[in-house]
């Protein structure tokens, strides 16, 4: 065995083996993949074999394309088989939400170069004749879906790996992964030890044993999964094509040709966690015990759906384990707190994300960062307050919705509620929706007395729609209180502290008592923070960002600390919690409340201020757009900040107000959103985030080189606001969510970021990319809802308070 390599990437299943090849193809030739067992080993080797380019996420579904495509590109390279039936695929619709949901991805796919149509009944019947389309409104079908051979599959990327370079060990466990003080890792096998400068979770099945050889915990867990093979059926093989792939979300069923018989599978609501305790390390090329009465009622389902399998006998029964995160998309990058120790698992569509899962990896290793958005597949989207319950529990229900609709304003039930804040019980009181967002309870909207205490999930205007308008007048109209747990917050000391800000921010960084918002860079250019700076004093600052994102963001601040121990960072997003106020009436419920004069603090300003018994840090600015103030205290004090804010405010009118109403304000105002407008797939002149960089400032901050050459040579496109045309009464209209294609003289030329319906002003707005040529002729476009083509006009003033008088006077 090697003594040393570049890289050595644990398992090998179809995942490992994509990791390894993508390494080799960017230049890193020095690895070795390390197999317990053979090849294929765990779940790749039973696995269905089927691929679709069809998901939520748009970064997602691009790594889906690119995967596909590469089949080819292997076989050309080893000559090696991948088996491929590039048959295409139609999944239906049997209810409006569901082809609502159809619709809305169609229409992505517009601006994404993805060749999907919507078909009707007759088409689908002619697609597939065994087909019964009784009940079925439509469908959307995609010609780059099919299946492969998985073993062939896996063997290729291996082959095009060794090829180039990479070896490829068998039947070889590891037994422990010793840290070494340079970074590197002490990789133990049975057949001895190899250091690597870099190692690769791929263990599949048993990531969560290799995690844990690195004392980490890795948040995913297998589930069992059955599907099945009929016998030879003469309604297949007599057919002069092969049948395309048939995904039933009513009967949570998907189904393909396997031959001249049918292949079925099923996502039962009655499914089954495997290894809750641990994979069995003698476990491999073997199945599990089949069970035909878990699936029963989709079986059922299955028979209406596609009669000839009454007729058809069954040949084959597979019930395997395969692994899925609590949120169904992979776990990848690099793992927080441990240098050079990567993730690559919970890909539990392998065959469909595993090309995309190793170019991104591998970008990610020898380029530094990926060449896309992956936060929502970034193995630290998930900090230190996960559990093994929590994962079981949102893992059974993820599998049990594998075909469910995917609201955009659904709040899914399970593991919930997990981290609350002193406040949760105020909140209930007062009837809050809550949603929840990385473990954390957060209010969306105050439902009045007999409505019901839950938000119907739709496409369209839900049943919080009126309500949430209520909650946004009363901000404009007299002042709002919600809560500012759910942001991310970290603690920066030290000597060092304002020179560390200055090179790994790209905006300035403020005096003494003063804040600013600044966006945060990668080497590339690419947005990876929005985040305010508050100087406390010239050795303490606060940062404050996405509460979703705090280990993706702490593992970039580590990662860039001082080894001289100049500055020290902490995160203290759940332990400096809070309120915020907002709305004409803010300054005098502050004023009612606080034991100082705080009549004077300008827009930007900070100061420490005694509230009711409470010391409290206080900010002036407010994502409302509106006069306002966030107040932070320990989180211990913040019942006795609320009291005292609520004997203040409730004589002047102060209601409390959710994210709804805090979505819905901002688009007066234009502002942006993380994840949504700012994001690591966008620039910061297209996005505008340009005004928030100190170009004048004398420090080479990260990202400078590539911010000023998107300077110089001008972004092609930018971000627009626009109203949309609507009817602010029709409540089976739909308001823009994300993603839907904006057209003009007929051609998709950008895309919508984010929007919705704009309360106060009660307008439909909606924010998106144009390219430059195009708004500078401040055209009219429109913009593809729910299948209906809208006219949407270019705004370039805000919808309330243009001059900016209340929020900075």
């Amino acid at each position: 065995m090697k003594s040393h390599t570049r890289v050595a990437v644990i398992g090998g299943g179809v995942v490992g083996c994509s990791v390894l090849y993508h390494l080799t193809k960017l230049g890193w030739t020095d690895c070795l993949l390390i197999e317990r067992s053979e090849l294929t080993s765990g779940s790749t080797w039973h696995a269905a074999g089927g691929f679709h380019t069809l998901n939520a996420d748009t970064n997602m579904a691009t790594l889906q394309g690119y995967t596909i495509r590469l089949y080819r590109e292997l076989e050309e390279i080893t000559g090696q088989s991948c088996g491929l039936h590039h048959v295409g695929g139609v999944t239906l619709a049997g209810t409006r939400d569901r082809m609502d949901y159809l619709i809305a991805e169609h229409a992505k796919h517009k601006y994404m170069g993805l060749d999907t149509r919507i078909v009707g009944p007759e088409e689908i019947r002619e697609l597939s004749p065994i087909t019964n389309t009784d009940g079925v409104i439509g469908g959307l079908y995609d010609p780059l879906d099919g299946h492969l051979d998985p073993s062939g599959t896996t063997h290729a990327y291996a082959k095009a790996a060794r090829m180039a370079g990479a070896e490829i060990m068998l039947r070889n466990p590891v037994t422990a992964l010793n840290p070494q003080t340079d970074g590197s890792w002490e990789v133990v096998t049975e057949q001895g030890s190899v250091i690597a400068e870099h190692v690769v979770n791929a263990a599949g099945l048993w990531a969560r044993e290799v995690g844990a050889l690195a004392d980490v915990y890795f948040p995913l867990h297998p589930m069992e999964h059955q599907y099945l093979i009929t016998e030879e059926t003469p309604e297949v093989y007599e057919r002069h094509s092969e049948l395309p792939h048939v995904m039933d979300p009513e009967g949570e069923s998907y189904l393909r040709q396997e031959g001249r018989g049918i292949c079925i599978g099923f996502y039962e609501q009655q499914c089954d966690p495997w290894a809750v305790d641990g994979t069995p390390l003698d476990f491999g090329h073997e199945l599990l015990n089949y069970n035909l009465e878990r699936i029963g009622d989709s079986l059922e389902f299955a028979f209406k759906r596609f009669p000839v399998l009454e007729r058809a006998g069954i040949k084959t029964i597979i019930n395997g384990p395969f692994t899925f995160a609590p949120d169904g998309n992979p776990l990848f990058g690099p793992v927080l707190g441990l240098k050079n120790f990567w993730s690559a698992c919970a890909v539990m569509a392998g065959f469909s994300q595993g090309g995309g899962v190793g170019l991104t990896l591998a970008e990610w290793m020898v380029e530094g960062e990926p060449s896309r958005d992956v936060q929502a597949m970034d193995v630290a989207r998930f900090g230190n307050w996960i559990t093994p319950g929590y994962t079981r529990a949102k893992v059974e229900e993820n599998y049990q919705r594998r075909f469910s609709v995917s609201y955009p304003n659904e709040e899914l039930p399970a593991a919930r509620p997990h981290n609350t804040t002193p406040a949760y019980p105020i909140w209930k009181h007062h009837r809050a929706v809550f949603g929840a967002g990385y473990g954390m309870e957060a209010v969306n909207y105050f439902a009045p007395e007999g409505e019901p205490l839950h938000e119907t999930p739709s496409f369209r205007r839900s049943n919080a729609f009126p309500i949430v308008g209520e909650e946004c007048r009363a901000v404009r109209e007299a002042a709002g209180i919600n809560e500012i747990h759910n942001f991310g917050k970290y603690r920066v000391t030290g000597p060092g502290a304002r020179e560390w800000l200055d090179r790994l921010m790209a905006g300035r960084i403020p005096k003494p008592g003063r804040l600013s918002l600044t966006p945060m860079l990668s080497p590339k250019g690419r947005l990876i923070g929005d985040l305010t700076v508050s100087c406390l004093s010239e050795e303490e600052f606060q940062l404050t960002g996405s509460f979703g994102i705090q280990a993706i963001h702490m593992r970039w601040f580590e990662t860039h600390v001082p080894e001289d121990e100049s500055v020290a960072i902490e995160n203290i997003s759940t332990r400096s919690i809070g309120f915020h106020i907002a709305g004409p009436k803010a300054r005098d419920i502050l004023a009612a409340a606080a034991h100082q004069d705080i009549t004077d603090m300008r827009f930007l300003d900070l100061r420490h201020v005694d509230i009711g018994t409470t010391r409290a840090f206080v900010q002036r600015v407010s994502y409302t757009g509106d006069l306002g103030y966030e107040i932070y205290v320990p989180a211990e004090e913040q019942i006795a900040l609320y009291n005292a804010l609520d004997e203040a405010g409730s004589p002047l009118g102060m209601k409390p107000f959710g994210m709804r109403a805090m979505m819905s304000l901002r688009l007066e105002k234009g502002f942006g959103s993380w994840g949504r407008e700012f994001r690591p797939d966008y620039m910061p002149c297209e996005t505008g985030m340009d005004r928030f960089i100190a170009w004048k400032k004398n420090i080479d901050f990260i990202g400078r080189t590539e911010a000023e050459r998107e300077k110089a040579d001008g972004p092609k496109r930018k971000l627009c606001t626009f109203i949309v045309e609507a009817d602010p009464t029709d409540m089976q209209q739909g308001d823009v969510w994300g993603d839907e294609p904006i057209f003009h003289d007929g051609e998709v030329v950008g895309f919508v970021t984010s929007g919705g319906f704009a309360h106060y002003s009660r307008k439909s707005v909606a924010i998106g990319f144009l390219p430059v040529e195009l708004i500078e002729k401040g055209p009219e476009v429109t913009i593809e809802i729910l299948g209906e083509m809208r006219k949407a006009t270019l705004y370039t003033r805000d919808l309330v308070h243009p001059d900016g008088e209340r929020m900075g006077g």
